[in-house]
């Protein structure tokens, strides 16, 4: 799906702060004379509709990404955030937006947060694990998405549990008759109102940094005006306003970098 520049800033997203790009970072960024995006689908806080008609806080900084590069979007759209990913590396896509982590910073160049959210756990309502802290112990089965940010959070940072991966956590964790679900906040909680035989564990095992991302080999330039577009987002408005009418909580947002 591709999206023509946009030449007029909307009132939500005014362009002021960050000087404009260079025709070197644009050229940079968008090598093919278009800005592809991937999108991941798989996470309902970021994205939300369908490939052919997506939308949320991801496709709304790619598309004013695009507008100030002068250049149209593509957006490509996957169900899982290790998709999204793979996109990039392997050079379909030349944006992402994806958690921080030690793993992808190999090949990613990050931007400060956009938002931060929260990995919970979820358990029989009938388990005798009461706190973030028991989860980790011998026995114990983690469901999770493979390739996700609290993946690769939890395999290197678990001491006894076990980590199961599968297209979907939760269902990963129902179906296998594991002893917690880990997952984000927002869709785990809904999970639970709509299945009473499963409870949250209090508090969060992880914050997840969400940020825009593109690969190690651009130009530093490059990354400079990205980061400092994100940071301007932030700050004008344009994220939190993002937010809300994708119909999530404001203070997601990040504090500024």
């Amino acid at each position: 799906m591709t999206t023509p520049p946009d030449p007029t800033p909307t009132p939500t997203s005014p362009h002021t702060h960050t000087p404009a790009p260079t025709a070197a970072v644009a050229a940079d960024l968008a090598p093919t004379g278009t800005l592809r995006a991937s999108i991941n689908l798989g996470n309902p806080v970021l994205a939300q509709g369908t490939p052919e008609a997506p939308s949320g806080i991801t496709v709304d900084l790619a598309r004013e990404i695009g507008a100030r590069l002068g250049v149209p979007v593509e957006l490509l759209c996957f169900d899982a955030a290790r998709k999204s990913f793979e996109a990039m590396a392997d050079g379909r896509a030349d944006l992402c937006f994806l958690a921080v982590d030690p793993a992808r910073e190999k090949e990613v160049a990050f931007t400060a947060p956009y938002v931060v959210i929260e990995g919970v756990y979820a358990v029989p309502r009938d388990s005798d694990l009461a706190t973030v802290e028991e989860v980790d112990a011998p026995g114990v089965r983690i469901g999770v998405k493979q390739g996700s940010a609290y993946d690769l959070f939890l395999s290197r940072s678990l001491a006894h549990a076990t980590v199961v991966r599968g297209e979907e956590g939760v269902d990963t964790f129902r179906a296998e008759g594991l002893e917690a679900g880990a997952g984000i906040r927002q869709p785990m909680a809904a999970y639970v109102a709509e299945n009473p035989e499963v409870r949250l564990i209090d508090g969060r095992f992880m914050e997840i940094r969400q940020a825009v991302g593109t690969t190690v080999t651009r130009a530093p330039e490059t990354v400079a005006f990205l980061r400092a577009t994100v940071e301007e987002l932030k700050a004008n408005g344009f994220v939190s306003g993002s937010l809300r009418r994708a119909g999530q909580d404001e203070s997601l947002l990040a504090a500024s970098a």
